[in-house]
């Protein structure tokens, strides 16, 4: 795992409870019992199920993208994968969840507020999971299925699914 000023590798795992109230205490991950100081760099070349970029842009590009050990790359932060990384991932068989998907519930929940407003009601927290799990279920798998049949990766199928219902819409 990392922050923005370095990470840490620690073979056998992390204790994330011990780990937050070392960072808290230090200010940093580094040097937290056990573990080994790394680079950003390096962190995103460990081999690994799921690498999940959650901080700044452009962080897989050309130069690392060849490198990428994970089996997944979902992204949380906002275009961390670069249109070249993009290409060179897909080439590698290596599925990026792109951020446009992935970062989608807190824009889902906010509208669910705003429709809740408008209405005057109130929803429990379990309700508003339920309709964002059903959307997000729902549009996970439109989007796989046209990056299936489009022989695409998620994020052109992402933006193949919007501009067909944008056409649709529209009356096209």
């Amino acid at each position: 795992t990392s922050d923005s000023k370095g990470g840490i590798l620690k073979e056998d795992g992390l204790d994330i409870k011990a780990l937050e109230e070392w960072k808290k205490a230090n200010g940093t991950l580094a040097g937290f019992p056990g573990s080994k100081t790394i680079t950003n760099e390096e962190l995103l070349l460990l081999p690994c199920d799921i690498l999940i970029p959650s901080a700044l842009e452009n962080v897989l590009n050309f130069d690392n993208a060849p490198k990428v050990q994970a089996k997944f790359v979902l992204e949380l932060a906002n275009g961390p994968v670069t249109p070249q990384a993009d290409e060179i991932l897909y080439d590698r068989g290596i599925p990026v969840v792109p951020d446009i998907l992935a970062n989608s519930g807190g824009v889902t929940v906010s509208t669910f507020e705003w429709e809740q407003n408008l209405k005057g009601e109130h929803w429990s927290e379990a309700d508003v999971n339920a309709k964002l799990l059903e959307i997000w279920n729902r549009e996970s798998l439109a989007i796989y299925e046209k990056s299936v049949s489009a022989k695409t990766d998620l994020r052109r199928a992402a933006f193949i699914v919007a501009l067909e219902r944008i056409a649709k819409a529209m009356g096209y």
